[in-house]
């Protein structure tokens, strides 16, 4: 029987007995055994002796040996017997299932299929059942990794144009055009009235066209005419939404999910496409449309940031004090997130798997733009704020995103960042009276969180460009050092001659570009990935992380598995993987960045890569941080893996992680639902094939140029505003 061929609903019991042929070992222990206990002992027996003839899969599932360089060494059948290892080490494990609304879920697989022999109802399900063929094949050597070649990546990444492709292009010129259209005559019926945007009387259809064209380069018009209801939005899309989503979208309306597509984002949904382009939006469309389950679940949503919810004077989940309200978010000893009471709060649109629909759900985020903006009162706020950071003995890092940094406006934006300024210098005069060894840590990087490169290129000015240039000069005078804009493309579609132009202007201001994209689904198909670092790199952009879709149920519709993105990691980003003897070329690469296009290029072709993989796949753990370094420990009835998190060894944390222990996350979908849904989206699936045997991460190292650059003084070792 083919694991894959998943045209045939294959039913449990076919499956099972599949796996009682190819496994009589395991079947003689099934006969062999009296007790749960003596069925796990056998079992453990049984693996061991492969063990000891495996002394490096034995030392790295003792934890004798760890780390990046140790995981390397394993061998597909070496994973398969840690895993086998793992579950029988917590077997009877029992976790509260936020999937299931804290419902507890327990990992008893061995004794499940021993049931199962037996004829008792175990209310396991089909996939549970393929889950653990794949693992006995692997474990036999039958299942092989077999790793593609770099051509067959290649190939795969062929199959996702980008959005600066000629073809592609065109048809967003027909969209936009449509859309145009629509607005023309929606302006005509009075449906829609602004003070700002609206014709003159006896204008030609000719006059209205190239007026709404002009407008269309103008971000307050893209942000004015938001479509924000269901019937709308499908009208712009000509109409061609299912009724099945449709019906998703009411719903979503009513239950209070806000609907915020804008203009210029929307004309990047395929219509009409031609039969070759067809799915290639999947990644943009999957941030756009919501899904059955996130409607479901809004109103029962259960924040995933742990450290995000604050008390005033109680530590975080990280053990961090925090000013009052919901302006700073910290995680780390050297960094923490600053989102300001300004239109900096808002997003260009509303990306359906966002962290921050929690946030929505409670109502303190929104849409009304003229509610978010900023208020007097923000000054002496901004101040406050500002004095946690100079008066932090290990902050070094801000990050100002939100909402988004860029949808502040610029004189905002620049109030903001003047702060930013004189709180660095605040933090020198204060260290100059300190002695060695006792010193804070200076500001060494500041970073704007930012999609709107993505959402709303139009708001990427000459005038904004020179801001952020002139406060790169002022700032770089004092000392600080690395200037970043993170921003959030999911495709290669996205890159689009107008983000394009905008990228080119960020770059010019001396500020570099990183790259943080979401694996959803859609993100997640062959090939997709990989060319989306290829086309940022084209453009001057490096990748950062790519990250496992965060959330529980809400989210399940985009959570492509941890055992995907390892798959990509291993299958198709090494192909992109940078060999240490350029690391210094790459870290060089930021005191140039106006050229950043050039140096990727240039060091592309020197180590004949056609990518720069700089990005860490990762997922962000609730109080721990972001990370990879995780084992399958156990899996529940229906087929969902229970994975057991570490932290990120290769980087520092609140000392609260060694009270924190290991986090348990249960994933959202079994590995072969994620593959059915492939299915779905036209993929076949036998190219996934070895996805079942990716049961181990291993965080990777970061690369120079994201490195803090070393201080010319003893930095205290004094931990400020912690309680553990």
């Amino acid at each position: 029987m083919d694991l894959f061929d998943l045209n045939i609903n294959t039913g449990k019991k076919q499956l099972f007995d599949q796996l009682v042929r190819e496994n009589p070992d395991l079947e003689k222990i099934f006969k062999g055994s009296t007790t749960t206990d003596s069925l796990n002992l056998s079992i453990r027996r049984w693996v061991e002796g492969y063990m000891k003839e495996h002394p490096e899969a034995q030392a790295f599932y003792s934890l004798e040996h760890t780390g990046r360089t140790q995981y390397e060494k394993l061998c597909w059948r070496d994973m398969a017997a840690i895993r086998i290892l793992d579950y029988l080490d917590r077997n009877g494990l029992q976790t509260d299932d936020l999937n299931l609304r804290g419902k507890t879920v327990e990992s008893r697989p061995f004794e499940w299929l021993w049931e199962e022999y037996k004829g008792e109802d175990t209310q396991t399900t089909p996939d549970f059942i393929r889950d653990m063929i794949y693992l006995f094949r692997q474990f036999h050597g039958v299942a092989t990794q077999q790793k593609p070649s770099s051509a067959k990546v290649q190939q795969w990444m062929d199959r996702n144009p980008s959005g600066l492709d000629a073809e592609v292009i065109d048809v967003r010129i027909i969209n936009k055009a449509r859309i145009i259209d629509r607005f023309i005559r929606l302006i005509d019926e009075g449906s829609i009235q602004d003070a700002k945007y609206n014709f003159d009387d006896g204008m030609t259809a000719e006059e209205k066209v190239l007026l709404m064209n002009q407008w269309w380069n103008e971000r307050l018009f893209h942000l004015r005419f938001a479509i924000r209801d269901p019937e709308l939005l499908n009208e712009m899309l000509d109409n061609t939404l299912s009724e099945e989503t449709m019906t998703i979208l009411r719903d979503a309306k009513t239950a209070g999910i806000p609907t915020f597509v804008n203009p210029y984002y929307l004309s990047l949904l395929n219509v009409h496409e031609p039969d070759h382009l067809k799915g290639t939006d999947e990644a943009i469309r999957e941030y756009v449309l919501y899904s059955r389950e996130l409607v479901e679940e809004f109103g029962e949503i259960i924040a995933w940031e742990k450290e995000d919810i604050v008390e005033e004077g109680k530590p975080n989940a990280a053990g961090w004090i925090l000013p009052g309200g919901h302006n700073i978010h910290r995680r780390y000893p050297e960094v923490a997130i600053l989102i300001p009471d300004t239109m900096g709060r808002a997003c260009g649109g509303l990306c359906s798997s966002c962290q921050r629909m929690y946030d929505f759900q409670s109502g303190h985020l929104n849409f009304n733009l003229d509610k978010l903006r900023p208020h007097e009162k923000w000054e002496d706020k901004l101040q406050r704020l500002m004095r946690y950071f100079q008066d932090d003995s290990q902050l070094r890092d801000i990050l100002i995103t939100g909402g988004d940094a860029l949808m502040s406006s610029d004189k905002s934006l620049k109030r903001i960042l003047d702060a930013v300024y004189a709180m660095a210098m605040n933090k020198i005069q204060a260290n100059a009276g300190k002695p060695e060894g006792k010193k804070y840590a200076e500001i060494l990087r500041i970073r704007l969180g930012t999609r709107l490169p993505v959402y709303l290129p139009q708001r990427i000015t000459p005038e904004l460009t020179s801001m952020l240039r002139e406060f790169k000069e002022k700032a770089s005078a004092i000392g600080i050092k690395q200037f970043v804009i993170q921003t959030h493309f999911e495709s290669a579609m996205e890159v689009t001659p107008e983000a394009k132009k905008g990228i080119d202007r960020l770059l010019s201001a001396g500020w570099i570009l990183t790259n943080q994209q979401v694996f959803t689904t859609g993100a997640s198909k062959r090939g997709h990935t990989a060319k989306l670092r290829k086309v940022l790199n084209d453009v001057g952009v490096l990748p950062y992380y790519t990250f496992t879709v965060k959330g529980y149920h809400e989210n399940s519709f985009n959570f492509a598995t941890n055992e995907r993105a390892v798959q990509e990691q291993i299958e198709e980003k090494m192909i992109g993987k940078v060999p240490e003897e350029y690391y210094d070329v790459i870290r060089k690469f930021a005191d140039n960045a106006g050229q950043m296009s050039a140096q990727i290029d240039k060091l592309r072709k020197v180590a004949n890569m056609p990518f720069l993989a700089t990005d860490r796949n990762v997922l962000n753990i609730p109080g721990v941080g972001k990370s990879c370094t995780y084992r399958t420990v156990g899996i529940t009835k229906d087929g969902r893996r229970i994975l057991e998190f570490d932290h990120d060894h290769t980087r520092s944390h609140s000392p609260i992680i060694s009270k924190m222990g290991k986090v348990i996350i249960v994933e959202s979908k079994s590995v072969s639902e994620y593959l059915r849904q492939l299915k779905s989206f036209g993929e076949d699936v036998r190219e996934y094939q070895a996805i079942y045997g990716y049961s181990i991460g291993e965080t990777e190292p970061r690369l120079t140029i994201y490195e803090y650059p070393p201080y010319e003084y003893n930095l205290t070792k004094h931990y400020t505003n912690l309680e553990v």
